[in-house]
């Protein structure tokens, strides 16, 4: 009797167009919030493209569930305000605050900008939701390179050198450093018996931080220097 009246409901909604609009607006939400995603995870950000496009998802889901279980237009928007606090509680978590400073919040903000994309996606507003998608890709892209490529973008870059003794090699690494006005940051040793390595932290823009790569190499009291990657201030 119960399948027989769920089957019935099924086949009324179908009827009706309700549910293939449902699901091409999830179909579009999806799709956005993964384009999005992608620029995410090509960046190597821990909220990357299923972070992305399950949160967009399911902010058109719940815009979607709102419209259709409200019994007043009043309730309808009640229970959509809800997703914003519990993006805003995602959105704390992916901010980190490690090695003397803040990352991910641009990765935060991200996130919040992708739900109203879902839910502007939800509520069958397909032109503003591409829009802000596009509008979105563009400042992630764009202005992040510009940033870069101006300098203005501070990031902590970790390096590794080695050499005869831990003194020689701090004395000679801050004696670069010096002329950068920068200090080393989490700074640790080994010794392989060879030779002993320093590993540590700098932080500066992306021409400083070149230089000093340059300068590490060209000296010659290290035997070498390499840089093992950065965290960039998002």
């Amino acid at each position: 009797m119960h399948w027989h009246h769920l089957t019935d409901l099924m086949s009324r909604e179908v009827a009706s167009g309700i549910v293939s609009s449902s699901i091409f607006r999830l179909l579009v939400a999806a799709i956005l919030g993964g384009l999005i995603g992608l620029e995410r995870e090509f960046k190597h950000r821990a909220a990357g493209l299923r972070t992305n496009m399950f949160i967009c998802f399911g902010a058109a889901m719940f815009t979607l569930l709102s419209q259709r279980l409200a019994g007043i237009p009043s309730d309808a928007a009640r229970i959509a305000a809800q997703i914003i606090p519990g993006i805003g509680f995602i959105g704390a978590g992916s901010i980190l605050h490690t090695r003397g400073l803040t990352t991910g919040l641009t990765s935060a903000a991200t996130l919040f900008v992708v739900a109203s994309v879902g839910m502007a996606a939800g509520g069958g507003l397909y032109l503003t939701a591409i829009f802000a998608t596009a509008l979105v890709l563009l400042g992630l892209f764009i202005l992040g390179h510009l940033e870069e490529t101006f300098n203005v973008k501070l990031l902590i870059t970790s390096y590794e050198v080695t050499g005869g003794s831990v003194d020689e090699i701090t004395h000679e690494v801050n004696r670069i450093l010096e002329a950068h006005h920068r200090m080393m940051q989490n700074i640790s040793t080994g010794d392989t018996g060879m030779h002993v390595r320093l590993q540590f932290d700098v932080e500066g823009c992306s021409r400083e931080q070149r230089q000093l790569l340059n300068q590490l190499k060209a000296s010659t009291v290290l035997q070498s220097a390499v840089s093992l990657g950065r965290v960039e201030r998002e």
